[in-house]
């Protein structure tokens, strides 16, 4: 339940974000650039104040998206998988034999061996 809250609220905050992102000036377009001062004449929010709303609005979403994402990891239920979903959809049956590594090979090395030369003067 607390994992489905917490993905809706990041959901949330990701439109929100794509739509400041949005608005956020390029070069002297967007809202702080031509939309502001026609709005309200120019004299109560100026491109400049605008342009701060939206970087300020940009940071703190970001950061809220960021630490709901970290939040949302840790509230996934864990308790119901002991194996994961590979491990779950495996190929039913009999374990395929494992070898023991720890014993040498019967079989002779593909990588030629060097010898060992001793130069003593």
């Amino acid at each position: 339940m607390l994992y489905g809250i917490i993905i809706s609220l990041i959901t949330l905050i990701c439109i929100l974000l794509i739509i400041v992102v949005l608005l956020q000036p390029g070069q002297k377009e967007g809202l702080s650039g031509g939309l502001a001062a026609g709005m309200a004449g120019g004299a109560s929010m100026g491109a400049r104040r605008t342009a701060d709303l939206l970087s300020k609005t940009t940071s703190i979403l970001a950061a809220l998206f960021l630490a709901l994402s970290v939040l949302a990891n840790f509230a996934i239920d864990r308790t119901e998988a002991t194996q994961s979903t590979i491990q779950q959809q495996g190929v039913p049956g009999d374990p395929i034999e494992q070898s023991d590594f720890t014993i040498p090979s019967q079989t002779e090395s593909a990588v030629p061996q060097q010898e060992d030369f001793n130069i003593e003067d």
